[in-house]
């Protein structure tokens, strides 16, 4: 199993930083493309005897690294929505201070059953409805944030505060499906919602002790690079591109969390 094997070696051993560093890497061009790509290193934190509130707590350290250069990216490539990006911020920031402050105190058993069959719902219009995820609509990017938008990235951010993994594919479904923009540009917004919160989160999870700072810092370095590497390939390859990878992620993602891949294999 990979947990026997993780533990074979020292904690703070080559070979561990080399796994994280690699695990960060992968999940710092999953996330920026699509999301859920976290899950990566919440299994290897978890495999090395980590607890899930302290693994959910470290590896939003990575994800400061990622988004930040991942934002950096896009916007230097004109594809950052700056100005709607801080006005959405506002309630993505309150709802993830707030999801953080539950999960710090709460099991999610039943909540990842729940967000694993929403994750299948989403699949379903992605599929058969591709042009509104690869075709930018400008009547509804110019529009004005509606109070309904509020809401939704207000309980996007509570969702991000308190698991975090996969809360890229909810931004990326508002973003598109409520807000607009073409999946370039909505991951470019995603990427900055969740730079704008994660620090946040990441703080109440270091006053509650659930942060192992070595572990951490060294998928980070994996992170940052990732975030570099998936936002070019995002703005080179384009809305089609991330629309095949999100499909692919999706399905791996729900089916993980729904047990699915547990019983068959």
């Amino acid at each position: 199993m990979l947990s026997d094997w993780l533990t074979s070696f020292d904690l703070y051993s080559w070979q561990i930083f080399g796994i994280l560093i690699l695990a960060g890497f992968s999940v710092g061009i999953i996330n920026t493309l699509a999301g859920s790509g976290s899950v990566i290193t919440f299994s290897i934190l978890m495999a090395l005897g980590i607890p899930a509130p302290m693994a959910n707590g470290t590896l939003r350290i990575g994800v400061v690294m990622q988004t930040a250069t991942a934002s950096f990216r896009f916007f230097r490539n004109n594809k950052l929505d700056l100005k709607k990006g801080l006005i959405l911020g506002i309630p993505i920031i309150i709802g993830s201070i707030a999801g953080a402050l539950i999960a710090v105190n709460m099991p999610h058993a039943l909540f990842e059953k729940i967000i694993g069959g929403v994750l299948l719902v989403l699949l379903f219009f992605i599929i058969f409805d591709p042009k509104r995820w690869i075709q930018e609509q400008q009547e509804k990017t110019k529009r004005k944030v509606s109070f309904l938008q509020v809401l939704i990235f207000l309980f996007v951010g509570m969702y991000g505060g308190f698991v975090h993994i996969g809360v890229g594919i909810f931004l990326l479904s508002a973003l598109v499906l409520q807000a607009g923009y073409d999946l370039v540009k909505a991951n470019a917004l995603k990427v900055f919602l969740v730079l704008l919160y994660s620090p946040f989160a990441l703080g109440i999870y270091i006053l509650d002790g659930q942060v192992e700072w070595v572990l951490g810092l060294v998928a980070a370095v994996g992170n940052f690079a990732g975030g570099w590497v998936g936002s070019q390939l995002a703005i080179k390859k384009g809305s089609k591109f991330v629309r095949g990878l999100l499909v692919v992620v999706i399905l791996v993602f729900s089916g993980h969390l729904l047990g699915i891949w547990k019983a068959i294999f």
